[in-house]
């Protein structure tokens, strides 16, 4: 994505959900730390690659000695020893078997997977995020265009009742409550903007986007057609990502296990305890399975629940905005009295945040529902 001018300046960007995830996962600073704990799992593995290759080492020495002694024999004398004396030597080494080396060689490896299952968890966990957060933008927006749409309609009554009350038609007291009815309704104009803002700064900042830059969000992401997906009748357990972390893991505590053995006399103690740690490990395998299955459940039955909403309030906000219509037809008309209208108003208002509030309901049981099946990066796609 291109988030510079080229002087500069920052460029307005229209943001798909797909643009922010994809931005995210390669911008983030927990996917750029993930991905530099890979590189150093990668380092320490070759530095143990190298402890089980041939080892070479070389010494030499060489010595001055300004005084050689000498043997006399008779009337001859022989010099014993040299001025300089210089030795050198080459020695190669191989291991042809070390245990712990070679544990330490497979647990270097088995690490390299753990980092990398890592990094693939945390960039499941940032696109999560950052969709959350996006529609948590988009909702606001959202309710942010009632309050404008409901000020427009309460200027509009405004300008009636000071109508009417210039011309005698209007009791003061009318004129001071459509007062009253906007100035609560700016004050939460103001307190939603602020609310907007945080909330996009919120969600640049979990993409690893700088905060100033200026971004606006299609509507069309949360308001798209919603319909009950096909729900599988069972996880695969093997695809998620929490699982095949927490094998690693285990085989990780294996293979520290062989490793202490290897270095150390087996010991009841030692034995025990890494025992317990591994039966510990396969219990919290079990666990999060079944909080695996529960969040699938879940989401399963607030996507169906979200759904019903949504077509009930749909439904609902049509039918309240016909009565606004009418209800302020007959006040116009002197039919109706002002507390009908701003109470048909009011009803409006409510059905359009429901609505609204159902949406963000359905579309994060949704994220939910493709976390579960281990599809959150199609998101991406």
């Amino acid at each position: 994505m291109g988030l510079l001018l080229s002087n500069g300046t920052w460029a307005q960007q229209r943001l798909t959900l797909k643009e922010a995830v994809t931005y995210a996962v390669q911008n983030s600073a927990s996917t750029r730390k993930a991905r530099l704990d890979i590189e150093g799992g990668r380092y320490k593995t070759q530095e143990i690659k190298g402890q089980a290759l041939p080892q070479i080492t070389g010494n030499g020495s060489l010595t001055y000695n300004p005084i050689i002694g000498q043997l006399v024999v008779g009337d001859m004398s022989f010099q014993l020893g040299r001025n300089w004396n210089a030795s050198a030597g080459v020695q190669l080494s191989q291991q042809l078997f070390n245990q712990t080396v070679f544990t330490g060689l497979k647990a270097a490896k088995t690490s390299e997977s753990y980092y990398n299952l890592t990094a693939n968890l945390t960039d499941e966990q940032i696109i999560e995020q950052v969709a959350n957060s996006y529609y948590q933008v988009l909702v606001n927006r959202q309710q942010l265009n009632v309050i404008d749409t409901n000020i427009k309609n309460v200027k509009i009554i405004q300008k009636i009742i000071s109508n009417q009350y210039d011309n005698g038609l209007a009791k003061k007291i009318d004129v001071d409550r459509i007062k009253v009815n906007l100035t609560n309704l700016e004050t939460q104009r103001e307190q939603t903007i602020n609310a907007v803002n945080q909330l996009e700064n919120q969600l640049k900042f979990y993409m690893g986007m700088p905060v100033e830059t200026p971004i606006t969000l299609p509507a069309t992401e949360l308001t798209g057609v919603q319909t009950t997906p096909v729900f599988p009748d069972s996880l695969n357990m093997r695809g998620r990502t929490e699982m095949q972390l927490l094998d690693v893991q285990r085989e990780l505590l294996v293979l520290q296990r062989k490793a202490y053995l290897a270095e150390y006399y087996p010991n009841l103690s030692l034995t025990g305890n890494y025992s317990y740690t591994i039966l510990k490990a396969d219990e919290d395998r079990r666990q999060t399975s079944n909080s695996l299955n529960l969040a699938y459940e879940n989401a399963k039955i607030q996507i169906k629940n979200s759904i019903n909403t949504i077509n009930s309030q749909r439904q609902n906000v049509t039918l309240a905005q016909e009565i606004y219509k009418s209800t302020q037809n007959n006040y116009n008309n002197g039919l109706a009295a002002l507390t009908d209208l701003l109470d048909t108003e009011n009803a409006l208002t409510s059905a359009q945040n429901s609505y609204t509030q159902a949406l963000l309901n359905y579309r994060i049981a949704e994220i939910q529902l493709i976390k579960s099946n281990g599809n959150i990066k199609s998101l991406l796609n």
